[in-house]
């Protein structure tokens, strides 16, 4: 146990700009403040759990990425949350779409986004999802295994051609945990350079008139705390480049590098920021290329996490608190429902209380949620102050990516709501699920 007063604790993790959006700051009466709006009240307003998604902050993030590499396309990755607000946002930034379904390839239309500036992912696209991306006229279709190339050839509008890239392995572990591990062999995304899958696929491709083969894609996985694999990868896929053009005659354009750059979630974690991650690319594009004399392609990278992550935090309200041994177990109105992230790979949160003040000593604590699982847990050996009681709310910060984008139905709690703050005012973005919503999909007798 700790004796460091809460309101001590709470300067000291907002201290933290890569934990905390930059316009957190103390406000009375043991709150927080996020872009000038009081999160103990937005609680209050609009209930728990509820997200809220500092505008300016996603945007200067974005604007980060652009100018780190000003000569790339930028392409935010929508899987890490979309919502109609979030699409213009992009939009205005000129940052591209990243996008894995029908839905998401809907949505973006809805909004008017440019479809050049779409690229669609996915390791098993649906009819759906190659109709939908074909009739939209989406910028780049990324090849996940052989039997989509015939698949999407056949699609095209004869005289026409969809412009491709082929997602390739380069055989590189990288990732925060192997389930978020997507460059190295033997697993279900892309086709091994090693093996010879990814040469095959591109002459399958080169074959094909209705396919335009823009370059190579690969994507080595998620919360990628160093820039070294990144130049890796760069040396592998330039090398690979180079052999298509010297086997096939094809000197191809593009390389899309994916994303997966890190985000903060705990004080002191590490996150490159884009320049760190763009100098390293760069870098390594440069030296790779005049080792093969192969012309520097154009490059693309995909953030989502970096962007997003510091840009959330999640409220929820203490619905019970258990002391059992030495244990302190809290339980809030949210959980796996609203947050998968720990109970699928481990993640780990910091946890701060707002809008009550305390001078109680604080205490290592593990938060769980509300659901019937034991792996239902947002956040152990946190810090909270001894006194926690039901009725407090808890704020989370780094909840702005994969959060509310892989939300469940379990348990028919409700989606949560999301919040955007800016110069002082809020907004709702999404309202909360209400069971009237579940209802009318249970149309069964």
């Amino acid at each position: 146990m700790t004796t460091e007063p809460d309101s001590v604790a709470l300067v000291r993790e907002l201290s933290s700009p890569s934990v905390w959006p930059d316009s957190a700051v103390n406000a009375p009466g043991g709150d927080v403040s996020l872009a000038g709006v009081s999160l103990a009240e937005l609680a209050e307003r609009h209930g728990t759990p509820v997200y809220v998604l500092d505008e300016t902050e996603v945007r200067s993030r974005a604007r980060a990425w652009r100018r780190a590499l000003p000569d790339a396309e930028v392409v935010y990755a929508a899987k890490a949350f979309v919502c109609r607000a979030v699409v213009d946002w992009m939009a205005e930034e000129g940052l591209g779409l990243d996008v894995c379904s029908a839905g998401e390839l809907e949505l973006a239309a809805t909004r008017g986004f440019p479809p050049e500036r779409v690229v669609l992912h996915g390791n098993a696209k649906s009819p759906r999802d190659l109709r939908t991306a074909l009739r939209l006229g989406v910028g780049r279709i990324v090849i996940d295994s052989d039997c989509e190339i015939a698949r999407i050839a056949s699609q095209v509008p004869k005289g026409a051609a969809q412009k491709v890239l082929v997602r390739v392995l380069p055989g590189i572990e990288a990732g925060a945990h192997r389930k978020i591990r997507t460059g190295a062999e033997g697993q279900k995304f892309g086709l091994s350079i090693a093996g010879g899958d990814a040469e095959d696929a591109v002459v399958r491709v080169l074959g094909q008139p209705g396919l335009e083969l823009a370059g190579l894609h690969c994507h080595l996985g998620s919360q990628i705390t160093s820039t070294e694999p990144y130049g890796e990868a760069v040396r592998r896929v330039v090398a690979f480049l180079a052999r298509i053009r010297d086997r096939h005659g094809v000197t191809l354009p593009e390389l899309d590098l994916g994303g997966g750059f890190a985000a903060a979630y705990l004080p002191g974690d590490a996150a490159p920021s884009p320049e760190a991650y763009g100098r390293r690319i760069v870098g390594e594009l440069a030296r790779a290329c005049a080792e093969f004399g192969f012309p520097p392609p154009r490059l693309t990278v995909e953030p989502g996490r970096s962007i997003m992550a510091p840009a959330g935090v999640a409220l929820y309200r203490v619905l019970s608190v258990k002391r059992t041994g030495t244990q302190v177990f809290v339980a809030v109105d949210g959980g796996m429902s609203d947050n998968p992230r720990p109970a699928l790979y481990g993640a780990r949160y910091t946890v701060r209380m707002v809008g009550r003040t305390t001078t109680a000593p604080m205490r290592a604590t593990t938060v769980v949620g509300r659901h019937c699982e034991a792996g239902d847990i947002l956040a152990e050996d946190v810090e909270l102050p001894e006194d926690v009681r039901p009725g407090d709310v808890l704020a989370v910060p780094a909840s702005g990516a994969y959060q509310v984008s892989m939300a469940s139905g379990y348990n028919m709690t409700g989606r949560p709501p999301v919040v955007a703050v800016s110069g002082g005012r809020s907004r709702l973005l999404l309202r909360r699920e209400t069971f009237q919503d579940q209802r009318a999909r249970d149309v069964g007798v």
